[in-house]
């Protein structure tokens, strides 16, 4: 179930701007983001709102999870992205950290993910856990 915000004037979960100025020009519209980073972001804000949609139209089709359940218990607390690198004309890498809380509990997810661009859209492909 997709978590509603209160307004479009409300903070993007991402952090960078204003909901209807970040992430909601991509998540459940069609409209591909223009770069990694920015599909980072919109991966992220999906995971906070319990959008499945999203995740799975911007993972890798052969990576894709097939059964892909969020946990609702996790309280998602911000995203810091670290780096963004081009690596080739249609790949590129994200590392970020995001951290969350499950069960009372701090956990924190630092990444380098791996993104390509096929058809105009830049999709997730899959990422290494770093320390």
């Amino acid at each position: 179930m997709v978590k509603p915000l209160r307004s479009t004037a409300d903070a993007c979960p991402c952090g960078r701007a204003a909901w209807a100025d970040c992430c909601s020009r991509y998540i459940g519209t069609g409209v591909p983001a223009p770069d990694a980073e920015s599909l980072m972001r919109s991966r992220y804000s999906a995971f906070v709102r319990g959008d499945v949609d999203h995740l799975r139209a911007t993972w890798h089709p052969d990576r894709c999870p097939a059964d892909l359940a969020l946990d609702a218990s996790v309280r998602w607390l911000g995203l810091e992205v670290r780096s963004h690198r081009v690596t080739g004309p249609d790949t590129a890498e994200v590392e970020f950290v995001a951290r969350s809380r499950l069960a009372g509990r701090g956990q924190r997810l630092h990444e380098r993910s791996r993104f390509v661009r096929q058809a105009g859209r830049w999709l997730y492909v899959d990422g290494d856990i770093l320390n």
